[in-house]
């Protein structure tokens, strides 16, 4: 490997070619503030277009100063950090920015994880120096999912690069010159009207509070405390290994015992698991594979989990609608079984049963407001509520999760198997269900370590397998995570329609352990790491790793639903897309 020698701030340090100042300053622990940089959005890709100019330097024997994020290193190169020229720079290049951007720091969603408020902070700015005009622009909230207040963008153009070059998804770009300049949709248009897929990567990129998730939070406390209405919630795999971090637990630790008991201390009626509803997905979609593997017809089967991929193949591939999987994501098929046959239960009527969902991602409350799934103006799902809402929800009623006492789900939705705990990480879902399929086929269960599917896991965007479902039957697989690898995977199936039987598909680099609404990770890619082992030990823990087996599902099934993909099943559970 060829490597550069250079001196910073007097210090000498040799680095790969290629390496920029800002790289080399870090292997020295010199810190340059940055805004627009950010090393990795996704998918290996950073944002590195040295637009804000925050973090210049001086280089000697130049003119004038260098953005250190995209200034490649020079041998004999000498760089100072801390010059008065320099440190000026950056005031005044902050200063500028403050004076265009809105002062309500106090409301604002971003506030204290804003990038802006904290430079703002460090730099000792405590008044804007500039006067003049400021760009005003209306809040779009059309989507009901994602919010855009371009009034605050920066235009550090992260969002654009993780929308375009991560996602592939194409509804944010650059817009405007000068100082109207943002980054928005082409012609500002509603982004409800554009082909977002609402898998919120953007809101996880923006340093600021230009674009960030529409809350329901106070609809929630609403729900809790109106007498007439019974509230449960459901809480998705991937929060218990994420909420933790926010009250000082480790990263990736798994709480769910103390997750349960804070939802308690809210106020919900009940608390339950999605995990009971991702095993009775795994019942009708495994019945699904099986069928489709038997007929040889619309194969490769795609799992239709997450609601970001559906919304980008009815975008994107509209010609391939017909071969994802029919079933329900497992957040809606909860609000469908809650609504009926628990609602029955405890003599409930369907509209006075709230059902709120925590979940790690954005996406789903654009999928809980989807027309279909809704009857007579009652939503399966009435309300979709963050890990990092429900942290701030918390935070309010005083609960720290740091002292509660673990507490178990209630019943009858809330018993779970192992199988559903790794639908919260890229190849999970298609792990779960070639456990079931395996018995689906052969009557009996895989044994040992034959359960763990290793090859359909890991954090690579794209992972193709052979994986035996019956003794001396292989299919071919693949696991992708992230649209941009969706895309390619996709590409691959219109060409080659018979490469795969099955395909697993996650809208978020890594699934729903890095989703649009989990604890910002602020560049530490780590812990992605951290979470994915948690959602393993949970699976590995429990008795109970094969959703089939799971005997609340055997129950339904047995005394509401029939048999996997019977017409009651498919009536409830099962939903079509359509072209967009």
């Amino acid at each position: 490997m060829n490597t550069v020698n250079l001196t910073i701030n007097g210090k000498p340090v040799s680095v790969p070619a290629g390496s920029t100042i800002l790289d080399a300053a870090k292997q020295l622990n010199i810190k340059i503030p940055t805004l627009c940089y950010c090393e990795k959005l996704g998918c290996g890709i950073g944002n590195k277009p040295a637009s804000c100019r925050i973090c210049v330097v001086e280089v000697e024997k130049r003119r004038n100063l260098a953005p250190a994020c995209a200034t490649p290193v020079m041998e004999g190169m000498v760089v100072h950090t801390n010059t008065q020229r320099a440190l000026k720079a950056r005031r005044t290049v902050l200063e500028l920015m403050l004076s265009d951007h809105p002062n309500d720091c106090l409301t604002c969603p971003k506030n204290r994880e804003c990038s802006l408020q904290k430079l703002a902070a460090e730099f000792g700015i405590n008044e804007v120096q500039y006067k003049g005009e400021v760009n005003q622009f209306p809040v779009d909230n059309s989507s009901e999912a994602i919010m855009r207040d371009l009034s605050k963008c920066i235009m550090c153009r992260r969002c654009e690069t993780v929308c375009n070059k991560v996602q592939t998804v194409g509804a944010l770009t650059g817009y405007g010159r000068g100082f109207k300049a943002k980054v928005g949709t082409a012609s500002m248009i509603p982004l409800a009207d554009t082909s977002c897929t609402f898998c919120g990567q953007c809101v996880n990129a923006c340093p600021v509070g230009a674009i960030t998730g529409i809350s329901y939070v106070k609809k929630v406390w609403a729900a809790i405390n109106d007498p007439s209405k019974t509230v449960i919630v459901q809480t998705a795999p991937a929060v218990r290994v994420a909420v933790g971090q926010e009250f000082g637990f480790e990263p990736g630790v798994a709480i769910t015992g103390k997750l349960v008991a804070g939802l308690r201390a809210l106020g919900f009626d009940k608390v339950f698991d999605t995990n009971f509803s991702a095993d009775l997905t795994i019942m009708e979609e495994g019945t699904e594979i099986v069928q489709r593997i038997k007929e040889g017809k619309n194969l490769p089967i795609l799992t239709s989990c997450c609601p970001g991929w559906i919304n980008f193949i009815e975008h994107n591939f509209p010609d391939l609608l017909h071969i994802p999987s029919s079933c329900k994501s497992p957040q809606q098929m909860f609000g469908a079984i809650a609504k009926t046959y628990y609602a029955e239960k405890i003599g409930v009527k369907p509209e006075d049963l709230i059902v709120v969902s925590i979940m790690p991602c954005q996406a789903k409350k654009y999928e809980a407001a989807r027309p279909e799934f809704s009857k007579d103006g009652v939503r399966d799902v009435d309300f979709v509520v963050t890990t990092r809402e429900l942290c701030r929800m918390f935070r309010e009623a005083g609960v720290n999760l740091a002292n509660m006492d673990d507490e178990q789900y209630d019943s009858p939705l809330g018993e779970s198997s192992g199988a559903a705990d790794i639908f919260g990480v890229t190849g999970g879902v298609l792990e779960a269900a070639c456990r079931s399929v395996y018995f689906m086929l052969n009557g009996k269960n895989l044994e040992g370590d034959a359960i763990n599917f290793r090859a359909v896991r890991g954090l690579d965007g794209v992972k193709e397998a052979t994986v035996q479902i019956a003794p001396g039957k292989s299919i071919n697989v693949a696991v992708c995570s992230g649209l941009g690898n969706a895309r390619k995977v996709l590409e691959k199936v219109r060409q080659e329609p018979d490469r795969f039987q099955a395909i697993e598909i996650m809208a978020c680099p890594g699934g729903c352990i890095n989703g649009g609404g989990q604890p910002f990770l602020h560049g530490h890619t780590d812990l992605l790491e951290k979470r994915m082992k948690g959602i393993y030990s949970e699976d590995e823990r429990k008795t109970l790793r094969l959703s089939h087996e799971n005997s609340d599902i055997q129950k339904l099934y047995a005394d509401f639903l029939g048999e996997p993909g019977s017409e009651k099943a498919h009536h409830l559970l099962h939903t079509t897309y359509h072209q967009k």
